[in-house]
């Protein structure tokens, strides 16, 4: 599941957060109220919080990275209070004729009018050709599209796979549909996603090919070569350690299984290069800051850990091209007057979440954010290499 298609909810739910921030909570205002003598107690508090508020806006103007523990419960946050709202309101063809491409519109009218429009899918989604405006079944044909670039449907179909950072559940729910036999396991940061990805599998008749838990993909609760499916599509951007999660997929896949790992990344360094420009390093800077994001690393990067790790038959491919008329549409699209004026109203870190939305186009248009795809298999004749660490 990716951070960046959720960047309108992310404007207001840490806009919200950054408020609660600046407030008394009702908890904290009856304590106060009803336990005089406790005012000091109080007041020191309300020092802590208000401290602790000029610290998160100093530490945003400077773009200043976050500690992999904040960034662990910035996502768990985010996705538990964004996955159901986006469930609701991505949704097809009844809002087209609104423009649906665009997600300030809408979400807007979406709540405005009370509609429902239910979407599994939490990525972006196979833009070919680049108008198309069914966002749904786009979605849906960009797994099925990865799944036949990575030769899934060449060979036999996977039996058991999991699903690395599986938001609620929707790539895990199509693939064993596709494929006749296959079970799926699913794990994420955030309770909310886990717990709604069991209740769709309930509902559609595969809660015993289809589970979902809470779990940390730095340190995944399963045996050593289980799966000969390991699936990560838009959660390795948000891995601290790159070094350790490509050590984790590693582990758990079944000797002759297939790693597929879909993800941001920036640019490959060119011949020479020891690094980025310090002007792109601080462009990721202040997109990792909106977006509760690590450092970045390059799909090159990805291929020498696995390479490392002793993966063969490594494949790549840049498909920024194919996912991006998508945020090009967003950012245009939200540009009018309704949506300006609200965003004035929303708070600094709302304020600094739109700004992030422009970066990262203006990443996009320069070469320097990347959407790449990057399969391999495990040697048929290892057990495994890695272990956890």
């Amino acid at each position: 599941m990716g951070a960046f298609q959720h960047a309108y909810l992310l404007l207001l739910l840490v806009g919200k957060r950054s408020q609660t921030a600046l407030s008394f909570s009702p908890t904290r205002a009856i304590s106060c109220t009803n336990i005089q003598k406790n005012a000091n107690r109080c007041t020191t508090t309300t020092l802590y919080g208000v401290r602790s508020a000029v610290r998160r806006v100093r530490d945003s103007v400077l773009s200043r990275e976050r500690t992999d523990e904040d960034l662990k419960d910035g996502i768990a946050f985010f996705y538990d209070r964004s996955s159901k709202l986006w469930e609701d309101v991505w949704g097809g063809e009844l809002l087209s004729p609104i423009d649906i491409t665009h997600i300030f519109t809408m979400i807007s009218y979406a709540l405005t009018n009370n509609i429902t429009l239910p979407s599994e899918h939490m990525h972006h989604g196979y833009y070919v050709p680049e108008d198309r405006t069914d966002h749904v079944q786009a979605q849906i044909d960009l797994i099925d599209e990865v799944l036949k670039w990575a030769g899934v449907d060449d060979g036999k179909p996977p039996q058991k796979v999991v699903d690395v950072g599986c938001g609620i559940g929707g790539s895990s729910r199509h693939i064993v549909n596709k494929y006749a036999g296959s079970t799926a396991q699913g794990i994420t940061l955030s309770p909310y996603q886990a717990n709604r990805g069991n209740e769709l599998a309930n509902e559609q008749g595969l809660s015993d090919r289809a589970s979902f838990q809470v779990a940390d993909a730095l340190n995944m609760p399963f045996e050593d070569s289980t799966f000969d499916l390991v699936w990560s599509l838009e959660s390795g951007e948000h891995m601290p350690d790159k070094t350790k999660f490509v050590n984790e997929l590693m582990r758990v896949v079944a000797p002759g299984g297939r790693i597929i790992l879909v993800t941001w990344c920036h640019r490959d360094l060119e011949p020479g290069e020891e690094s980025l420009s310090k002007k792109e390093e601080r462009l990721l800077a202040k997109i990792n800051r909106a977006y509760y994001l690590p450092k970045w690393c390059s799909v090159d990067d990805y291929v020498k850990l696995l390479e490392k790790e002793g993966a063969v038959h490594i494949k790549r491919e840049d498909w920024s091209y194919i996912i991006a008329p998508f945020w090009k549409a967003v950012i245009k699209s939200s540009l009018n007057l309704k949506s300006f004026v609200g965003l004035l109203k929303s708070g600094f870190s709302t304020i600094r979440g739109a700004y992030a939305m422009l970066l990262m186009l203006r990443g996009f248009n320069t070469g320097l954010i990347k959407f790449g795809l990057i399969t391999c298999k495990k040697r048929l004749d290892e057990t495994s290499t890695c272990t956890k660490k």
